[in-house]
């Protein structure tokens, strides 16, 4: 599947990294599963920043491998905020990469996550008032 000419990457770049050999399935692609741990460590970057302190993922919905990604691609996770409730926010993360030998810019993966602040015994906390869109 093709990423559009004119889909450009939503929200900002909250992780950046390489695909390494020790991160391949047995075709040689990059593993599935190491993509969503990038993917969840970049949606957990800016659920802390908006929580203001300690969040945790509770879901992930949404998820759809849209490219294999080959090792050495640099990939850029994206991050975009959808939902904030009173304890939890919901955060859209698309991962892009630039496939070879093109050099062209492809969404290869794209997912929602959920957060859910906590404090510091691990207990459900309030968002601040200022981050939420339901206040």
């Amino acid at each position: 599947m093709n990423t559009p000419p004119e889909r450009q990457p939503r929200g900002e770049i909250s992780l950046q990294t390489v695909a390494m050999p020790a991160d391949t399935n047995w075709n040689g692609d990059i593993f599935g599963g190491w993509l969503l741990a990038q993917m969840d460590l970049a949606g957990a970057v800016m659920a802390q920043q908006r929580a203001q302190g300690r969040v945790a993922t509770v879901a992930i919905d949404g998820m759809s491998f849209l490219q294999p990604v080959a090792v050495g691609t640099v990939i850029r996770c994206h991050t975009e905020i959808v939902h904030c409730g009173r304890t939890s926010l919901q955060i859209a993360i698309e991962v892009w990469g630039a496939l070879q030998p093109q050099g062209r810019n492809v969404l290869l993966t794209e997912g929602r996550y959920t957060y859910v602040a906590i404090d510091e015994h691990g207990r459900k906390r309030q968002l601040p008032t200022e981050t939420r869109t339901d206040a």
